[in-house]
């Protein structure tokens, strides 16, 4: 794979929200306003970028035995850089986000990137992957906050759009809102991606998943026949 592919894949080709499926918490929380997307889709990909780098630099070092809690580790020591930034520079953001920063460390898509791609391939390589990821996350996150924020409460980004026009469907900003947005936007992306020729991802189960290796879920099955 070359390294501008590396890229490209994370931002349509392989969408960690829309076509991974993964980091679909944070991405129904805190969608209801664009701003909080952007945020949360920027310091996710801080912690990709950054965690994907120092993981490929040390791949050849962390034994095997304790690989997990060193990517742990490692992530969660950019996740702390990350909190304290927003924490001094942004404080509305900081508490809009809350818990979410935190959580970050255990994100499916910071997690499974480290496993299946930092731990097999180059820095730059590996810097890119993130970057591309993060940059679709972002995108995705940014998309489904200001459909939400624009029919749930007439603003994008604070500012008024529509509310004065015609009364903002409330229910776009509560959690069946988000649910129907997300839903929509998979279905839209499996339609784009079926007119390309593309396969579209239906099988959902813990042996398809990129993050089974870490979970432990793809053995489910196989410990169970056992």
């Amino acid at each position: 794979m070359s390294k501008m592919q590396a890229f490209l894949n994370g931002i349509w080709k392989e969408n960690p929200v829309l076509v991974l499926v993964l980091g679909t918490c944070p991405t129904l929380a805190l969608t209801s306003q664009a701003i909080n997307g952007i945020g949360m889709g920027l310091a996710a990909t801080f912690v990709l970028v950054g965690s994907n780098v120092v993981i490929s630099m040390l791949r050849n070092i962390i034994p095997e035995d304790v690989r997990l809690p060193a990517y742990i580790v490692i992530i969660a020591s950019f996740v702390t850089i990350v909190q304290q930034v927003i924490k001094a520079y942004s404080p509305s953001l900081d508490q809009a986000l809350g818990l979410y920063i935190p959580l970050i460390v255990v994100n499916c898509i910071i997690l499974a990137r480290a496993e299946m791609f930092a731990n097999k391939n180059g820095v730059v390589a590996s810097a890119l992957d993130g970057l591309g990821m993060g940059i679709g996350f972002t995108l995705v996150l940014l998309v489904m906050g200001s459909i939400r924020e624009l029919i749930g409460a007439g603003t994008v980004f604070g500012i008024t759009i529509t509310a004065n026009m015609i009364d903002p469907m409330t229910i776009l900003i509560m959690t069946p809102g988000g649910f129907f947005v997300f839903g929509c936007l998979i279905a839209l992306a499996n339609k784009i991606n079926s007119r390309k020729g593309k396969k579209v991802k239906t099988d959902f189960s813990c042996e398809t998943c990129p993050s089974a290796e870490i979970c432990g879920g793809g053995n489910t099955s196989s410990e169970e026949a056992e």
